[in-house]
């Protein structure tokens, strides 16, 4: 002990000694002098502050991507990385990041949205074998694995604490794994369903052709001259500024503007205007795909950010939508990486019937009346699975979950000399394998089609100007 504290103190006075001596050696030869005799004396140290300031930038681009036999649909599990091709805009790229089924993966952060009208997917809902099918194959998720569930188009609801958008939607469960949550949450549907409209399946004359979003709340207001509307619409934007709690503008392609106002009590406006101003038409007190994606997203990102995020839309297939709204949607799916799936129940006779004179008739407005969630689908690499019978729920909502786990994780860097430009990148992939027989194996590939890089600062700020 006494030699311990001997060699301690014998090592502070060298460098109360050494410190004494620059400081002397300062006051005659300068600080170069010290400068120099420090490089001689401690370049451990120095060497050790240098390595801790080097900074290294990273970036990688994941996706997830999913394999299928053309011919069976049964997706393949046994790739490995040099049966893949990934390419950035055309531009083969390296895969630096791969795992498959039963390698290490992300969690899935699943969030189920249930459309409870009654005239869609809701008769369905209502049934209990039917839900007791979801919470069945809920039940063998595997460890880590989420689900959050969702209703929209309610009933009126009673416990308004619990309603989002006006009493539209609401959450029955945020993220969990217990079938009794589950269970509990679904049980409470049969009192969420809004009631039928009063007509025959083949009765078109009953039916309510004026409200095409299917929202007993929600008005279409259609104005040949916009102009002639200003003074009125300002008149309104002024008493209600005060209830306004978020305004998103998106522009398309085509020019039109699509303005999307969430007021203090959770109502959604959707208005478009067209490229020239003159046609404007307002959907009130809407809730719709664009907004349920919205929550989602903004949910999983909340809630679950290590997890794959992954939306299941179990519907009819009627869901309006801008298409403008519809691309706005689409382009948060790819920024967050969230991966969009439909089950689909079967449509209503009439509205078989009528949808495929519906669509051109209101096509001119730029509202879509169904097919969009098919093709968000799509485009972040999801399923669309279609249900006929009670006992094809189970096994529809087996094979979406099935094929998210079974999905192979690629990634591939980005280089430092690339700049973030905030625009879209297009991604494809090219998988080939042979088979028993030595042939190239034809093969489904289900993937994102492309990632946003954010835009650097000073593009921002340029933009910005």
């Amino acid at each position: 002990m006494n030699t311990s504290n001997e060699s301690h103190a014998k090592a502070q006075s060298r460098k109360v000694s050494f410190i004494k001596l620059s400081l002397r050696l300062f006051g005659r030869c300068g600080l170069g002098a010290v400068v120099f005799l420090t490089l001689f004396i401690v370049p451990a140290a120095s060497a050790q502050e240098a390595a801790e300031t080097i900074r290294v930038r990273t970036r990688v681009v994941f996706m997830d991507a999913l394999v299928k036999d053309k011919q069976t649909g049964i997706a393949i599990s046994d790739l490995k990385p040099e049966n893949f091709e990934v390419f950035d805009d055309g531009q083969l790229r390296a895969i630096s990041y791969f795992t498959r089924e039963g390698q290490a993966r992300k969690p899935l952060a699943i969030v189920m949205i249930l459309d409870l009208r009654d005239d869609g997917a809701g008769r369905f809902l209502k049934r209990e074998e039917v839900r007791k099918a979801i919470v069945e194959e809920l039940a063998k998720l595997p460890p880590g694995d989420e689900v959050a569930i969702l209703a929209i188009n309610l009933n009126s609801v009673d416990d308004k604490t619990a309603a989002i958008r006006n009493g539209k939607a609401m959450w029955l469960t945020e993220f969990t794994r217990d079938p009794a949550q589950f269970e509990a949450a679904l049980a409470r549907i049969p009192a969420l369903v809004a009631p039928a409209p009063e007509t025959g399946e083949t009765d078109a004359s009953k039916h309510d052709q004026k409200n095409p979003a299917r929202e007993g709340s929600a008005s279409v207001m259609v104005n040949s001259d916009a102009d002639k509307n200003a003074t009125k619409d300002s008149s309104e934007a002024k008493s209600k500024d005060n209830d306004v709690l978020e305004t998103e503008t998106i522009k398309g392609k085509n020019g039109a503007v699509i303005t999307r106002t969430i007021r203090k009590d959770g109502s959604v406006n959707v208005k478009r205007v067209s490229k020239d101003g003159k046609v404007a038409i307002q959907l009130d007190n809407i809730y719709d795909m664009a907004g349920a994606t919205r929550d989602a997203t903004h949910l999983a990102d909340e809630k679950r950010p290590n997890s794959q995020a992954a939306i299941i839309w179990l519907s009819d297939g009627i869901a309006p939508i801008f298409y403008e709204d519809r691309d706005a949607t689409e382009q948060i799916l790819l920024r967050q990486n969230a991966i969009f799936n439909t089950l689909t129940v079967d449509m209503r006779t009439l509205y078989k019937f009528l949808l495929p004179f519906g669509q051109p008739l209101i096509g001119w407005t730029g509202l879509s009346l169904a097919g969009s969630a098919k093709r968000l689908a799509q485009q972040s690499g999801g399923e669309a699975v279609h249900v006929g019978r009670v006992s094809d729920y189970g096994s529809g909502l087996a094979k979406i979950i099935g094929n998210l786990t079974a999905r192979y994780s690629l990634g591939f860097a980005l280089g430092e000399q690339e700049k973030d430009d905030g625009r879209m990148h297009e991604l494809g992939v090219r998988v080939k394998a042979l088979d028993a027989k030595g042939k190239q194996r034809k093969l489904d590939v289900s993937s994102r089609r492309g990632y946003y890089l954010p835009k650097g600062d000073a593009d921002q700020a340029a933009a910005n100007k």
